[in-house]
């Protein structure tokens, strides 16, 4: 069953939706903290900027990190700041930095991509850069605030993910947040070494039929 998430973990849309971003001063990493943007209990996505390539550079080279997504794999700096330049270029794409609420410096990345305006779907993922600040409920609030985005303003009805069945902390989260299992992927993936199998897992729109 498609499951909603929690409307605790929203903010009420009245009053920290659909409002113009206030932008930083050229050089810094800062956001004035306003009700203008998309607001959770403790986090808030917004743009992403310049001034957070650095720690988005440092995320994409820690190995330990990046194998829970992918093959680790170096990233030339130049071609990652020409990326994250060029990302809101992408009609299929967007990609939302995540804010502790009460601090501007980002903590996360949280991306719908590959969306499909005739399908009505798109697929999802997301990342917390520093270890020291999971498993303390940023990413289930940036995943919460991201489904309410792709109901209410990308007019989807279909979000997928996939994840590696060598992560279960991640694999749990999704399922208190209404995702289930379509599939597994055997032995998909090539990591750190071995052969990993992919988990598939989606969400649908909670108030839209699936037939």
């Amino acid at each position: 069953p498609c499951i909603r998430p929690p409307r605790a973990i929203l903010a009420r849309r009245g009053s920290g939706f659909n409002r113009a971003v206030t932008a930083p001063a050229q050089g810094s990493t800062a956001f004035a903290v306003e009700p203008t943007m998309l607001k959770g209990k403790s986090i808030l996505l917004t743009p992403v900027i310049p001034g957070d390539f650095q720690a988005l550079f440092r995320w994409a080279n820690d190995v330990d990190t990046a194998r829970l997504n992918d093959a680790y794999r170096p990233t030339d700096w130049q071609l990652h700041q020409e990326w994250w330049s060029n990302v809101g270029k992408d009609p299929g794409k967007v990609v939302f930095a995540i804010r502790k609420a009460d601090a501007g410096a980002i903590i996360g990345w949280v991306q719908i991509l590959g969306i499909a305006p005739v399908h009505r779907s798109a697929m999802l993922g997301i990342r917390i850069g520093e270890a020291a600040d999971r498993g303390k409920g940023y990413g289930t609030e940036a995943i919460a605030l991201a489904l309410d985005y792709c109901w209410k303003d990308l007019n989807l009805s279909r979000i997928a993910l996939t994840v590696f069945e060598t992560n279960p902390r991640a694999v749990a989260l999704y399922e208190r947040l209404g995702f289930v299992l379509e599939g597994v992927l055997r032995r998909a993936a090539f990591i750190d070494g071995r052969w990993t199998s992919i988990v598939l897992m989606a969400i649908h729109h909670p108030s839209r039929d699936e037939g």
